[in-house]
């Protein structure tokens, strides 16, 4: 019998993160390793880093020392680290963390299990010298699909079809069907996100990641559809898609309104309740895509839109368009199509150059903008990026004021839109029900709230509600953000 190997996967970051984990995850499983839960019941802990801002990358590196302490008093006899930190500074982040026994990049993804049983057994893996992954494809996006057939994208990987029987009877053909994902799932939330591409062909001044994810690339829809009935199969009721830039897919499979087609579809697969789309790029909006997300059943109509600032000098000095009145223009529009429409956005405060008057333009928007989300940066530089370079830096101390200024401001407006809600009938997905004393009761969220960065919807009562259970219930009170509802019937579906 085999030796028993286990690994754990710590997973930081974003959405995109946790499908590139469960892709790691499969692969593992399927040569062997023993998934478990907890990084101290594992030989390996495998940390899963994240390398967009200053604040990330800290809790990166407090992850890998973490987990390098279960090795004094527990199982663990090696920690990895895999993602996007490891990715864009490769051996310069194994110098300056010896304590990490690995630093892989994306190009081991394929070879995981061959690398973390190296480790194991004491020897070591070269960490990689980082490179521009953008030049690692053709520019233009219509040539990319077969090139890309030989570049590490993580979360894009398929089980290949396993090989014909060679005795099979004369007439009898092997059984066909598209490939499976290669992905194993880490939790059993009702909801789990889908990978829709990979890489940006954006070039914002303060971002990193198109450098160290490289250039766009779509997955197949068929490989989309796939996963998300695979999914569906695994109890899955609602699917996010995700990506650098939703907006653009298709444009390098020769059909930029590709995602119009496919929303349908994936809404049609049995067994999932909700489609939700992220990461909508303001720029790329197109009417088309606004009247799929705001008319199809199933498909939430939810607009996750990365405005970053509205003052024009500071978007443009960010290689991003568009103002105040053209935002709130199409938020208009969205409303008008759908009026219980979620919006969420980020905002950077203090980017290089941006003056009072820049400043007072962003809270004229976000004050008009009514939205039910915001997340608020301070700017910092970031390694590599043509921000880093500018010469009109803002003193921290008031990049450090209009940062508290404007979250202030965002908390109080975030939770007066929530307070606009009270009476609305939603459609709430149950994501935990904890019924012990002091438990959090019954808590779900509606087609306006996102997993991790909205609110989200705590019944008044957890009788009869069960995880993945969509039902209808009215909005009855607030807390912040948070909406409170009362059941009133299971859904009709």
């Amino acid at each position: 019998m085999p030796e028993r190997r286990t690994v754990a996967l710590v997973t930081l970051g974003c959405a995109r993160n946790e499908v590139d984990s469960e892709e790691l995850a499969g692969r593992l499983a399927a040569d062997g390793w023993e998934l478990v839960e907890e990084a101290a019941d594992a030989d390996v802990a495998v940390v899963n880093t994240c390398g967009f801002v200053e604040a990330a990358k800290k809790d990166s590196v407090d992850a890998l020392l973490e987990a390098n302490d279960l090795k004094d008093h527990g199982r663990t006899q090696a920690v990895v680290a895999v993602g996007c930190m490891a990715e864009r500074y490769g051996k310069e982040l194994a110098e300056a963390l010896p304590e990490a026994d690995g630093v892989l990049g994306f190009d081991d993804y394929a070879d995981i299990s061959t690398r973390l049983q190296t480790i194991l057994s004491g020897g070591s893996v070269e960490a990689h010298t980082p490179r521009d992954r953008r030049k690692l494809l053709p520019l233009s996006p219509v040539q990319r699909q077969e090139a890309a057939a030989g570049i590490a994208l993580p979360g894009h990987a398929q089980e290949e079809p396993a090989p014909a029987p060679e005795d099979l009877p004369e007439g009898v053909a092997p059984a066909s069907g598209p490939r499976a994902p290669l992905r194993r799932r880490l939790d059993t939330s009702p909801v789990a996100s889908v990978k829709l591409a990979s890489g940006c062909d954006r070039r914002c001044s303060f971002c990193a990641i198109p450098s160290f994810r490289g250039s766009f690339v779509s997955r197949r829809p068929s490989d989309v559809l796939g996963e998300t009935r695979w999914l569906a199969g695994q109890g899955v009721k609602e699917i996010m898609l995700v990506s650098e830039n939703n907006t653009s897919y298709g444009k390098d499979l020769g059909d930029i309104r590709l995602l119009e087609t496919l929303l349908p579809e994936l809404a049609a697969v049995d067994g999932i309740e909700r489609v939700r789309v992220s990461y909508l790029q303001p720029a790329e909006m197109r009417p088309g895509l606004i009247d799929v997300l705001t008319s199809t059943e199933k498909v939430a109509p939810y607009f996750d839109l990365s405005f970053q600032h509205s003052a024009p000098d500071v978007l443009r000095a960010m290689r991003r368009f568009g103002d105040t009145d053209r935002f709130l223009e199409l938020l208009d529009t969205i409303r008008g199509k759908a009026p219980q429409a979620g919006v969420r956005s980020n905002f950077i405060v203090g980017f290089p150059g941006e003056r009072e008057e820049d400043f007072a333009e962003l809270e004229r928007f976000i004050t008009h903008a009514r939205l039910d989300a915001i997340g608020v940066f301070g700017y910092s530089d970031e390694d590599g990026t043509e921000a880093a370079t500018y010469e009109d830096k803002l003193d921290q101390e008031v990049v450090d004021e209009r940062l508290a200024h404007l979250s202030r401001l965002a908390e109080e407006l975030t939770a007066q839109r929530a307070e606009e809600r009270l009476g609305e009938t939603l459609e709430v997905l149950v994501e935990s029900v904890d019924t012990t004393p002091g438990g959090d009761g019954a808590v779900g969220r509606a087609a306006h709230q996102a997993p991790e960065t909205d609110g989200q919807v705590v019944f008044t009562s957890a009788d009869g509600l069960v995880p993945g259970r969509m039902v209808t219930a009215k909005v009855v009170g607030t807390e912040g953000v948070d909406l409170v509802a009362q059941c009133l019937e299971e859904a009709g579906r």
